[in-house]
């Protein structure tokens, strides 16, 4: 154990976080190709490997499924489930999950290469349902399936005590001891190796989303260094994150999506009822689809949608 500024820290936590950190460095002053590189390679394959075990883990309980999905439903009507429990947990994490409403799924999706942004709308919409009902509900099964949780109630009590007492609710716990139970020897490095990479690459896509914004004030302040000092602060920021608590982690991610969803929301609804852009679209989205087209076209002045400077440069030049 070290004694430092921020606490007493291991070893271990120390050798970690300085490990993270210098990988981080090495990527993100790559530039954003070398995070795309990344990305591509190592999300959809610890996606696909993580969705193939909860997946063989639910078929080979799937006579439990019906007692399973009726304990579900029967527990969202009762008291230990609790509106703060069913909804303000389900919508914090779920917002984690899926980034809908955040303002953060659009940064990534505007460097998409499509014909008409109508179709990368809806893909953004469909990976909603990949993300929260299916990937998520596929961890429950597990969880619940295998009865690897705990169910806290009123200060150290239990409502329903199945691990130990000391197993963190916001640790990765309960899903290690789920897959642990079924393929001994594999729960607990194959989730630690899968969030290592879903939360380096959760990283890596906030930093893309923060320099794209910095990149877009700078047309106006020109303010030198600013890109330099995101990339300190956010190095700073992981190492500080990989040697404390998770419960700190989850605390400050709240409290920080919690402003930029609100944030989003109210611009959301000045802009849909001012102008309505997105219906516009996806409009005449499906009018080409319905006639058959070959190749879509996006035309945003004809449909007196403004400010859409991409597509109307994009236009002129055929």
């Amino acid at each position: 154990m070290i004694e430092t500024a921020i606490g007493t820290l291991s070893f271990a936590k120390i050798i970690t976080g300085t490990i993270v950190v210098l990988v981080l460095g090495f990527i993100i002053f790559g530039g954003v190709k070398r995070i795309a590189n990344f990305t591509q390679v190592v999300v959809p394959f610890m996606a696909l490997a993580y969705i193939i075990i909860a997946t063989v883990i639910v078929l080979l309980n799937v006579d439990m499924l019906p007692e399973i999905f009726g304990m579900i439903i029967g527990d969202a009507f009762t008291p230990m489930a609790g509106l703060g429990a069913a909804i303000g947990w389900g919508v914090k994490r779920g917002v984690y999950s899926n980034e809908a409403g955040q303002g953060t799924g659009p940064h990534a999706a505007a460097a998409a290469e499509v014909e008409h942004p109508a179709q990368q709308g809806l893909v953004q919409a469909f990976s909603v349902y990949i993300d929260t009902l299916f990937v998520c509900t596929a961890t429950a099964l597990m969880i619940l399936i295998t009865g690897a949780y705990n169910v806290h109630g009123a200060g150290d009590a239990f409502l329903i005590q199945n691990l130990a007492a000391d197993v963190a609710a916001n640790s990765p716990a309960f899903t290690q001891n789920a897959i642990e139970s079924v393929l001994p020897g594999v729960g607990s490095p194959f989730v630690a190796f899968a969030l290592f990479f879903f939360s380096f690459t959760t990283i890596l896509a906030y930093y893309y989303i923060a320099e794209t914004n910095i990149a877009y004030i700078q047309r106006t302040l020109h303010i030198p260094g600013l890109t330099l000092m995101l990339k300190v602060v956010l190095m700073a920021a992981t190492f500080y994150g990989s040697v404390k608590t998770a419960n700190l982690a989850w605390g400050m991610g709240d409290v920080g999506v919690g402003m930029m969803a609100w944030l989003n929301i109210v611009g959301i609804l000045i802009i849909f009822f001012m102008a309505r852009p997105a219906i516009k679209a996806l409009k005449d989205y499906e009018a080409q689809r319905k006639a058959g087209v070959t190749e879509y076209t996006f035309d945003p002045k004809k449909l007196g949608i403004k400010n859409a400077k991409f597509w109307e440069d994009r236009i002129s030049k055929k």
